[in-house]
C-alpha cells in the first residue's frame, strides 16, 4: 500500500498527484459551493477556500506547473465570457455604459484614497505592503506583477519588497473576494430588492430594446396609402420593417414584394420594433387580431438554421429571398434574442432565421443555408485558438504612460477578453465562426474557472496560516478587507440610490471595477441571467488598465515607509 500513501502524501508533486490534487480540489470545491446556508451558496467560489485548505495542509503543485494552469484556467475563463456578452457589448455603451465606467473609475479612486489613507494614518505598514494587499484586496494579479516588475526594475536587489508584496497580496485575496460578495449582499439587503424582480426588469428592458421585433397585424383604412406599392410605403414610413404577409379583400394571403399594391381592407402582417407601432397605427390603420396560422393559407413560417460557414457575415439583402426563393424573412433569433430581419442584417452561424413562404421554396433555401445541427454541435476550435493567440499578443503589447517607468500591459486576461468581445462583434470580417453551442461554452467558462481558483488557493495556501495569524498579518487582512469593502459600498448605494441602477448590473459592475471573475462566477449563478457578465465586461478592459496604473503610480510615487 506504499503506492497509495506516496500518490496522495503532501509535497509529493509528481505528474499523477497533481492532477489528483486538482481534481480532488475542483470537486470538493463545486459540491461544498451547491450547499446553500441561509439560502445562500458561494457556487464555484468555494474551489479557492478548498485549495487553501489543501495548501497548507503541505500539497503542492510544481510552481511552473501551477502557473501554467492558472493563466490557462483564467483565460479560457475569460475569452469564453468575452464570446458571450460581445455582441451585447458595444450596445451597452448606449445603454448607461459611460455611467457604469465613471463608476468603475470612482472605485479605483476610492481604493487609491483608501490605502493612502492608512499609508499615512497607520505609519508602520510599508506602501509596498499596501501595494501588495491593495492587490489582492481588488484580486488583481496583473497589477501585483506590474507593480514587481517595477521594483525590480528601479531597484533589480529588491527581492525581499517583491516578497512582502506578493505576501500582502495572498493575506488580502481570500477576504477580497468575500468582500466583494458581501457588498452585494449588502447593497441589496440596504434597498430591499428582490432578484426575481430585478430579472424581470432586465429581461422587459431587453424586450423593449429597438432590436427586438414586434409582430402585429394591421388592417388598411387610411385612403391616402390606398394604391400605394410596399417602396412608396416604405419611404413614407421611413423605418425598417417587414410585411410577412398580406390578405386581401377577397381572402386571398400572399407574400407581397415592393412592387406589390395596398388597397383599402387589406390585412398587413408586419415586422417592426415596438416603438415605431404609434406610427405604424397613424399611416395604415388600427391594429386587429387575426391568427395567421389558422387562415387557409399556402403560405407557411418556418425557421431555418444558419449552419454553412460560407454565409457567417453575408446580409440578409443578398441572399435574394423574394427574388430567387419567393419568400420573406421577418426575423433573426441569435443567441436566444429576436433581431428585425432588416437586410442589412449581417448573418452569422448559429442564427435561426423566420421565413414566411411555400414549403418547397422554404425547403430550398433550408438546403443552401445548411439547416444541419448535427453540423452546428461541431465545436469551432480554430476560432478558440485564433483567439487566444491574438489576446495574448495584444495583452503583451506594452503601452508606455507618463510617470511610470515600467510600460503597462493589459495582461493575460485582459488581451484575451478584448479579442473574444471584438471577435464575436467583427469575427465575420476575417471569416471566424464565433457560434459556440451553450452547453459547450458553459463547460470551457467553468472548467476555466475551476482551474484557476484551484491554483491560486493551493499557491495561497502554504504561507496563508502563518502570514495571517500574527499581527502583523490580521492587521493586513482588516486592511485590504477595508479597500474592498469601503469604495463598493459607496459606490454601489450610488448606482442604486442615485442612479437606479438594476442590482444585476450593480453586481457585473463590483465584478469588473474590483477584475475578479469569482465574483463574476457568483453573480452569474445566484441570478441565472447575462446581465451581470454584461456589466462586467462593459468596465473590465478600462479598469484592468487604470488598475495597472493605480498600482504602479502608488508604489512609485511614494517612500517605501513613512519616517515618522
Amino acid at each position: 500500500m506504499d503506492w497509495i500513501q506516496q500518490l496522495l502524501a503532501p509535497g509529493n508533486m509528481a505528474l499523477a498527484s497533481t492532477i489528483l490534487l486538482y481534481s480532488f480540489v475542483i470537486a470538493v470545491g463545486v459540491y461544498l459551493g451547491k450547499l446553500r446556508i441561509g439560502g445562500v451558496s458561494l457556487g464555484v467560489t468555494f474551489v479557492l477556500f478548498v485549495g487553501l485548505v489543501m495548501g497548507h495542509l503541505g500539497y503542492k503543485v510544481n510552481p511552473e506547473v501551477l502557473h501554467f494552469v492558472r493563466e490557462f484556467g483564467l483565460i479560457l475563463f475569460i475569452f469564453s465570457i468575452g464570446l458571450q456578452v460581445g455582441p451585447g457589448f458595444f450596445s451597452s455603451f448606449k445603454k448607461g455604459g459611460m455611467l457604469l465606467n465613471g463608476l468603475a473609475v470612482l472605485i479605483i479612486a476610492l481604493n487609491v484614497v483608501i490605502v493612502l489613507a492608512i499609508f499615512y494614518i497607520d505609519g508602520n505598514t510599508t506602501i509596498t505592503a499596501l501595494v501588495g494587499i491593495m492587490s489582492g484586496a481588488v484580486t488583481n494579479t496583473p497589477g501585483l506583477g506590474a507593480a514587481q516588475q517595477a521594483i525590480l526594475q528601479v531597484n533589480p536587489g529588491a527581492y525581499q519588497l517583491s516578497e512582502e508584496m506578493a505576501m500582502g497580496y495572498a493575506a488580502a485575496y481570500p477576504l477580497g473576494v468575500i468582500g466583494i460578495i458581501l457588498s452585494m449582499f449588502l447593497v441589496r439587503a440596504i434597498f430591499r430588492v428582490k432578484i426575481d424582480k430585478e430579472i424581470q426588469e432586465i429581461d422587459e428592458e431587453t424586450a423593449n430594446s429597438q432590436l427586438k421585433p414586434h409582430i402585429v397585424t394591421f388592417k388598411v383604412t387610411n385612403v391616402l396609402i390606398d394604391g400605394k406599392n410596399l417602396m412608396q410605403l416604405h419611404d413614407i414610413i421611413s423605418c425598417n420593417f417587414v410585411i410577412s404577409r398580406l390578405k386581401d379583400k377577397d381572402g386571398n394571403v400572399i407574400i407581397p414584394n415592393s412592387q406589390t399594391v395596398v388597397h383599402l381592407d387589406d390585412m398587413l402582417y408586419i415586422v417592426m420594433s415596438a416603438q415605431d407601432e404609434e406610427r405604424f397605427k397613424a399611416v395604415i390603420g388600427p391594429e386587429v387580431e387575426m391568427d395567421w396560422e389558422a387562415t387557409p393559407s399556402p403560405v407557411v413560417s418556418r425557421r431555418i438554421v444558419v449552419t454553412k460557414s460560407q454565409f457567417n457575415g453575408v446580409p440578409i439583402g443578398q441572399l435574394r429571398l423574394r427574388m430567387g426563393y419567393n419568400l420573406n424573412a421577418t426575423r433573426v433569433n441569435r443567441a436566444g434574442v429576436d433581431l428585425l430581419a432588416s437586410p442589412g442584417l449581417r448573418l452569422q452561424v448559429g442564427d435561426r432565421m423566420t421565413v414566411v413562404g411555400q414549403e418547397a421554396d422554404i425547403k430550398r433555401l433550408a438546403e443552401k443555408l445548411g439547416n444541419s445541427m448535427k453540423r452546428l454541435n461541431e465545436p469551432n476550435m480554430i476560432t478558440l485558438f485564433v483567439g487566444i493567440f491574438l489576446g495574448i499578443v495584444v495583452g503583451s503589447i506594452p503601452i508606455a504612460f507618463p510617470g511610470v517607468s515600467v510600460p503597462m500591459k493589459l495582461g493575460l486576461a485582459g488581451g484575451p477578453l478584448v479579442v473574444a468581445i471584438l471577435i464575436s462583434r467583427f469575427g465575420y470580417k476575417i471569416k471566424l465562426v464565433t457560434y459556440t453551442s451553450s452547453s459547450a461554452s458553459l463547460l470551457m467558462r467553468e472548467i476555466g474557472i475551476c482551474l484557476f481558483l484551484a491554483s491560486v488557493g493551493i499557491a495561497s495556501g502554504a504561507g496563508f496560516a502563518e502570514t495571517v495569524f500574527n499581527n502583523t498579518g490580521m492587521w493586513w487582512v482588516i486592511w485590504g478587507f477595508m479597500i474592498t469593502f469601503i469604495p463598493l459600498l459607496i459606490v454601489g448605494c450610488i448606482a442604486r440610490g442615485v442612479y437606479k441602477i438594476n442590482l444585476l448590473t450593480i453586481m457585473g459592475l463590483f465584478g469588473g471595477g474590483m477584475t475578479d471573475p469569482p465574483a463574476l462566477a457568483y453573480a452569474n449563478n445566484s441570478t441565472g441571467n447575462d446581465a451581470p457578465a454584461v456589466a462586467y465586461s462593459t468596465v473590465y478592459p478600462l479598469t484592468m488598465f487604470l488598475r495597472v496604473v493605480a498600482v504602479s503610480y502608488t508604489h512609485l510615487t511614494l517612500p517605501t515607509k513613512l519616517e515618522v
